[in-house]
């Protein structure tokens, strides 16, 4: 069940809580206080998913635990935040150390993206997401 302490918080707040404890290694059990049952993330295509994605709250926790072998380090420069009743979009930098060599980079080397989110929050808990990310290549 989820933790009610959150749903005293303002929806930036949350967000903002859940964006932290992403960029401290939160693994699924850290994140699904913030995350409703019905919770779905929507990506957009971008360089490593060129169709975009569409995952459940399961998918996702069970992502966050996978994470932590891929990607390290991770951190969330917040450019800028606005905030409509449950509505919360949030604009980032986002950088990672690579773990493993992937398509577009090699073990150690940093991922950087700009990304921007459209989080809805109802009830004290994070409903959707949808993700705009942009991955830089360094040449």
């Amino acid at each position: 069940m989820a933790e009610k302490t959150s749903s005293e918080k303002p929806p930036l707040e949350l967000v903002l809580d859940f964006v932290r404890t992403l960029e401290a290694g939160g693994v699924g059990a850290d994140i699904r206080p913030f995350l409703a049952d019905g919770f779905v993330l929507v990506e957009a295509p971008h360089l490593l998913a060129p169709e975009g994605s569409t995952r459940s709250r399961d998918q996702v926790l069970a992502g966050a635990d996978h994470s932590g072998g891929v990607v390290a380090n991770q951190k969330f420069e917040i450019r800028r935040t606005t905030c409509e009743q449950g509505r919360v979009v949030l604009e980032a930098d986002w950088s990672a150390t690579s773990l493993m060599d992937l398509r577009y980079w090699d073990a150690g080397d940093t991922i950087r993206a700009r990304t921007s989110s459209v989080f809805e929050v109802r009830d004290g808990l994070i409903v959707s997401q949808d993700s705009y990310d942009c991955y830089f290549i360094d040449s």
